[in-house]
Parts: C-alpha cells; structure tokens; sequence
C-alpha cells in the first residue's frame, strides 16, 4: 500500500490528495505522510458519508471507512477507501485493498441501502485477490464491467480463479492490465461509449 503513489508524489504535481485515517502504521505509510507534509498539496481527509464534488453532475461518495467502526484485522487493506464516483447514470465503485471482512462490514452497513453499491463498473478489489471479491459482496455491485489492477507475473499468483470466476457471475467482462495495459473508459454519463486498451510495447 502507498508504494506506487510515493513514486507519483514525487514525479508530478498533485492538487488534491484524499485519504482517510488509518488503524495502523507503516514505513510507506509514515513515507507518504512525510512527503505531502512538504507538498502545496490540498489534504481531504474523508470517511464514510463525506461527498466530494467534482463538477456538475460528477460527484464522489466516500463509502468506507467508518469512524470508530475500523476493522484491525489486516488494517492497512480493510480500512482502505472505498468510493463510489457517479456522473449521472453512470459510476465506478474504487474497492482499494479491501478484503473479505470489510466487504461484509460494508454489506451490514448499506443493508437498508442497497442500492448506494450498484455500480456500472468495478476496481476489482486487492488485484484480484483471494481474499476479496465475495459472492455477496458482488450481488450487490452487480458490475457490467469489472477492472483488475494487477502487474504481470507478479509474485503473489493475482489475479485468483476462484474470484475471477466470481466476477464472471455478474460482470459480462472483465479487463485486466496484465494482458490488456492500460485502459481507458469513455462515458456519456449513460453508458459507456469506448473502451480503449493500450498494451506496453
């Protein structure tokens, strides 16, 4: 976690930069803080409930973490953010490093408000792992689309067959940047109107 975005942070200029509290620590995670400390960065420190508007008609509803209900288990990925952007009626539900527990946390939170997960697309949680991507976690998303963050040959065997095959029970497709690069998705705010992939050369 932050290991990508510390090489970021130092590279380009970042405006705004959203976070939430964390549970625990960790050398990237004090590296991080350092490095925005000595940014003209805007912080947004955010939790669930908070509303982030970015211009008319596209907005981003902060859905995790909750204050004083953060989970201990794994801190660093269940206390991830969790975001749904909307722009009108189309959204992109951003899972973070979430794992099974804080999907259930979540499902118990929004029971009463189901609808609040439904999402056109999904940022498949944790690169595709294991631990994420429960069968009731995506009944509610019910994603057209899913999209997997994950590098090539990585270490850790991600993405999982066992999620993938769970994705595949909502999401008609799915992309991945370990075989289709970098992917774009253009948007009419009704559907979507292109999807472009490019691959390393």
């Amino acid at each position: 976690m932050y290991g990508g975005i510390l090489t970021l942070l130092q590279k380009l200029k970042v405006k705004n930069i959203i976070i939430s509290k964390q549970k625990e620590e960790s050398g990237n995670l004090k590296e991080f803080l350092k490095i925005i400390e000595n940014t003209d960065s805007n912080i947004i420190l955010v939790e669930a409930g908070k509303r982030i508007d970015i211009e008319e008609d596209i907005y981003i509803d902060i859905l995790w973490p909750t204050k004083n209900l953060e989970i201990s288990e794994n801190a660093l990925n269940n206390n991830s953010i969790v975001a749904k952007i909307n722009y009108n009626n189309f959204s992109i539900l951003l899972t973070g490093d979430i794992e099974e527990k804080a999907e259930k946390e979540i499902l118990k939170k929004y029971k009463s408000n189901e609808s609040i997960l439904k999402s056109t697309i999904l940022k498949v949680a944790h690169h595709g792992s294991k631990s994420s991507s429960s069968k009731e976690f995506l009944e509610k998303v019910r994603p057209d689309i899913a999209i997997i963050g994950v590098g090539k040959n990585n270490k850790f065997g991600h993405p999982n067959k066992e999620a993938i095959s769970n994705i595949l029970t909502y999401a008609s497709k799915i992309y991945r940047t370990d075989e289709d690069g970098e992917i774009k998705i253009k948007t009419d705010g009704i559907r979507i109107t292109k999807i472009d992939k490019k691959r390393d050369i």
